[in-house]
C-alpha cells in the first residue's frame, strides 16, 4: 500500500483585487521555481468582481471595457491560456509545484485529470456529485461548475480554476463582447443551459468559507497532501499566509505587470 504524503503549503488569502491575485500566483510560481518555497495550494476570491482573459486572447476583442468600467469590474490578463472568465461569486484555487513532482505528471491532459480530482472530492463533501470532462472541465448535474487552466514555465506547473458559488449570466454578457445584440438572448440561454453553481445544485447559498474548507479537504484526501503547519493535536489545517517577500513581489507584479497597459493589451 502506498502511504506517501506530499507536503504542501495551504494558503487561504480570501478575496482580492484581480491584479494582486494574478501577481501572487506568479510570485508563488517564482518562489517554488527557485526552491524557496515547497509546493503551494492557494484558495482565494475576487473583490471587486473581475474578468480575466487568457494569455493568447485579444482584450478588446473579448471584453467590453466601457461596460466593465461602468459596473466597477476589474480586467486582467492571466499567464495561463483559455478563454475569458467572469469572476464574481466563486471560489478560485491555484496549485503550484515543480514539474518533477509526482503529481505534476508528464502531460498537461493527464495532470488536469489528476489535480481536478481534488475538486471533485471537495464537491462530493458538499453533497454535489461531479465528474471530470476532458480537457479541463468539471460537470455536475449535467452542467459545467468548474473550469481550469494551466501553464508550465520556470520548471513548474501552475494550475488555477474556479468553483461557481452563484452565476450571473446576464451580467457576464454585459461585460463580454458578443457577435450581435440580436443573438445575445439566445447566447445567454445557451450558457444558462450549460453552466451551474453550488447554489443552484444545493438549493441554498453556500458561504465562501464552507466551499473553501471542502475544497481544501478534497485536495488533501485525493492527492495525499500534508498541509505544512497542520496541527498534529487537532488534525485541522492551519493555513499559512504569504511571507513578506512573496507579498512584496506580488504587489510589484500587480502594479508593474498585471495592471499595466503593455500587459493588458499585448494581444
Amino acid at each position: 500500500m502506498d502511504d506517501r504524503r506530499y507536503p504542501i503549503r495551504l494558503l487561504k488569502t480570501g478575496p482580492g483585487r484581480a491584479f494582486y491575485n494574478m501577481g501572487l500566483d506568479e510570485a508563488l510560481l517564482e518562489a517554488v521555481s527557485r526552491g524557496i518555497s515547497p509546493p503551494v495550494l492557494r484558495l482565494y476570491g475576487w473583490n471587486p468582481p473581475a474578468v480575466s482573459v487568457g494569455y493568447f486572447q485579444g482584450l478588446k476583442e473579448e471584453i467590453d471595457l466601457d461596460a466593465c468600467k461602468r459596473y466597477g469590474v476589474d480586467v486582467v490578463r492571466r499567464i495561463s491560456g483559455g478563454g475569458a472568465v467572469f469572476h464574481q461569486a466563486e471560489l478560485t484555487y491555484s496549485i503550484v509545484m515543480p514539474l518533477t513532482h509526482p503529481l505534476a505528471g508528464s502531460t498537461i491532459h493527464g495532470s488536469y485529470e489528476t489535480l481536478c480530482a481534488g475538486i471533485i472530492r471537495g464537491l462530493d463533501l458538499l453533497g454535489v456529485p461531479s465528474r471530470f470532462v476532458p480537457i479541463n472541465d468539471i460537470i455536475a448535474g449535467g452542467r459545467k461548475i468548474s473550469g481550469n487552466a494551466q501553464t508550465r514555465r520556470m520548471g513548474c506547473l501552475l494550475q488555477h480554476g474556479t468553483v461557481l458559488l452563484e452565476n450571473d449570466v446576464a451580467l457576464m454578457f454585459e461585460l463580454l463582447r458578443v457577435p450581435s445584440e440580436k443573438i445575445k438572448g439566445k447566447l445567454i440561454q445557451d450558457v444558462k443551459d450549460r453552466i451551474t453553481s453550488l447554489t443552484a445544485l444545493l438549493g441554498r447559498p453556500v458561504p465562501f468559507a464552507e466551499a473553501e474548507d471542502a475544497l481544501a479537504e478534497g485536495f488533501r484526501q485525493v492527492l495525499s497532501l500534508e498541509f505544512i503547519g497542520t496541527s498534529q493535536k487537532s488534525g485541522r489545517e492551519i493555513p499559512e499566509t504569504p511571507d513578506a517577500e512573496e507579498e512584496k513581489r506580488a504587489w510589484e507584479l500587480a502594479v508593474q505587470k498585471f495592471s499595466s497597459p503593455e500587459w493588458l493589451f499585448k494581444r
